[in-house]
């Protein structure tokens, strides 16, 4: 007889176990800074809450397909996202770009995040984000006969770290899935009221059934947004992807023991904790939007085409800034300006105030200063 060593192999699956008593304090966090972000949201001038939205989508995009190995075109994924919002764009997509894929689901997910969850709808995103693959298919459950395994290590030597349930059983997984996904929604008749809980066990409730044959955890991730959002009542400004990235390891340890057994106690407090986490990437973020548009306000009038494109590229960088800042190797390569020409620009930054310098002589280089 065949050891039952998954959670849908149980006979309890899917009825998921947990005590929020262990984690009370992480659920009334999550929901003051809730409270917070949509305050202060709401306090944002038009240009910066878009420019906040963008960077949130943006960041969810290339997070959540780095967390899959996948590296996009930051530029293509900009263009994809602010064509979606109907604004001008840098880049004309093909319509097989991945980029282009993963920036329309993205706001897809923010668009429909109030609907009923439908077989259709993952179909649809499952388009979006595969379409230019060739070798697998697309828009549609797995059906293959072989075991669908998350895996590591060289051939002969692999680690099996889960076994999803085989593919003649997704179609029903999955529309039990859905049907348990719609009826803890809030106003249903099963609804999960604590928004990271009902997150969490989405996320750990579509993972553990993987039904595509690539995708699933871009997808998952996307469903985690979905049941958030529905939760709060308004599309989430976060990125939950960038929070598990950073934690990627973990991310993929924890789920891997919540798939063990259907008790999840401690797979729920993680996951509210990495909420948590992107709460507070979401503060970051939207105050950074907020200081780079009083800087343009007081700079942008006095500096010439160099100086713009060069400050430009590090903004760009987003909260964490321009690894080692910049200096005149950098300001050459970015504007192709001659030695003199860039020195002699980025001493003007710093006699405006637009930048800061660190470091002395040859070892200068200039942040920019957002103290306004």
């Amino acid at each position: 007889m065949k050891r039952l060593v998954y959670n849908w192999q149980q006979s309890d699956w899917p009825v998921f176990q947990y005590d929020t008593s262990i984690f009370e304090e992480e659920l009334l966090r999550f929901r003051i800074e809730d409270s917070h972000l949509s305050g202060m949201i709401k306090a944002v001038p038009g240009i910066e809450g878009v420019e906040t939205l963008i960077n949130l989508m943006v960041s969810e995009a290339i997070k959540t397909s780095e967390i899959e190995g996948e590296f996009l075109n930051r530029d293509e994924v900009v263009s994809s996202i602010r064509n979606n919002l109907g604004l001008e764009t840098k880049h004309k997509l093909s319509k097989k770009s991945l980029a282009k894929g993963v920036g329309d689901l993205m706001f897809d997910v923010r668009q429909t995040f109030d609907e009923p969850l439908t077989e259709q709808k993952l179909y649809e995103w499952h388009n979006l984000l595969l379409s230019s693959e060739k070798d697998i298919k697309v828009g549609a459950w797995r059906d293959h006969e072989d075991p669908m395994q998350i895996v590591s290590g060289a051939y002969g030597k692999r680690k099996i770290h889960f076994e999803a349930p085989p593919s003649d059983r997704v179609p029903a997984e999955m529309k039990r899935f859905i049907k348990w996904f719609n009826e803890t929604t809030p106003g249903e008749k099963s609804a999960l009221s604590d928004a990271p809980v009902r997150s969490a066990l989405v996320h750990l409730y579509f993972e553990s059934i993987h039904p595509f044959e690539d995708g699933n955890g871009r997808i998952g991730r996307a469903l985690a947004e979905k049941s958030l959002s529905q939760n709060v009542g308004r599309p989430v400004m976060l990125s939950l992807s960038t929070a598990i990235e950073k934690n990627k390891t973990q991310y993929y340890s924890e789920l891997q023991k919540a798939q063990r057994n259907n008790t999840v106690t401690n797979w729920v407090k993680w996951f509210t904790n990495t909420i948590l986490e992107a709460q507070k990437e979401s503060y970051r973020m939207i105050n950074f939007t907020i200081h780079k548009t009083r800087w343009y306000e007081q700079f942008k009038s006095n500096l010439n085409a160099r100086q713009l494109k060069a400050m430009g590229r590090m903004f760009e960088e987003g909260p964490d800034g321009f690894v080692g800042g910049m200096n005149v190797r950098k300001y050459i390569s970015i504007t192709k300006a001659s030695k003199a020409t860039a020195t002699r620009d980025l001493q003007m930054l710093l006699e405006t105030g637009a930048v800061l310098s660190q470091g002395k002589a040859r070892s200068t280089s200039y942040l920019l200063n957002l103290n306004l």
